[in-house]
């Protein structure tokens, strides 16, 4: 299976960069087709990726056939009896925060977390205030002219889903669940948090 680029993968050189210099295990949380799978492998001692959809799972076990560090496991990361008793060094987690409670996922990350663990999460929130809409529209030409150029595609059958929490709602309750977490608004229609989990 090749590589792809979209606005998920365009943040994917972040997340590889947030792996231990020293490898250590790593969770992607709605891992997909397991592209990033694939690539934090290359630098972690161990990955694990975890989703929902059985045809994704298969898409990326094909994918990781010759990656004996990676697994992929299907299942809800709020009820996978495979992730019990196990912790990590990185969780990631793209596009998928909003298919969940948020309060109760960031609850289980933090718990799934070892201590000066860290979690790197790539979302999508909604529009709800002014503010919200005003920055969204001006991204929206620059956005898609871009988008044309790089080349933008997805990969078939991928589950979709509207946000329900804005960005001020996210950055409330994760300062709750997450003392001291970032959250920040980005480009490609996303916002990245990011938290390091105290010793």
């Amino acid at each position: 299976m090749v590589d792809y680029w979209n606005h998920n993968t365009a943040y994917h050189a972040e997340l590889l960069d947030a792996v231990p210099p020293s490898g250590g295990d790593v969770l992607d949380i709605g891992c997909g087709d397991g592209l990033l799978v694939e690539k934090l492998a290359t630098k972690a001692t161990r990955v694990i990726g975890l989703d929902p959809d059985p045809r994704a799972i298969n898409q990326a076990r094909r994918r990781l056939t010759e990656t004996p560090n990676a697994q992929v496991v299907l299942g809800s990361f709020l009820t996978a009896p495979e992730l019990d008793g196990q912790s990590f060094d990185l969780i990631t987690c793209v596009a998928t925060l909003h298919h969940m409670p948020l309060f109760a996922a960031l609850e289980q990350m933090n718990a799934k977390l070892k201590p000066g663990g860290g979690l790197c999460i790539v979302g999508l929130s909604a529009n709800k205030t002014a503010w919200d809409w005003i920055v969204s529209g001006v991204h929206v030409l620059p956005i898609r002219l871009l988008s044309k150029l790089r080349g933008e595609s997805g990969y078939p059958g991928m589950a979709v889903a509207r946000p329900s929490e804005s960005l001020a709602e996210i950055r409330r309750i994760s300062s709750k669940v997450l003392p001291a977490s970032r959250v920040r608004r980005r480009f490609w229609y996303r916002y990245t948090l990011t938290w390091t989990k105290p010793e």
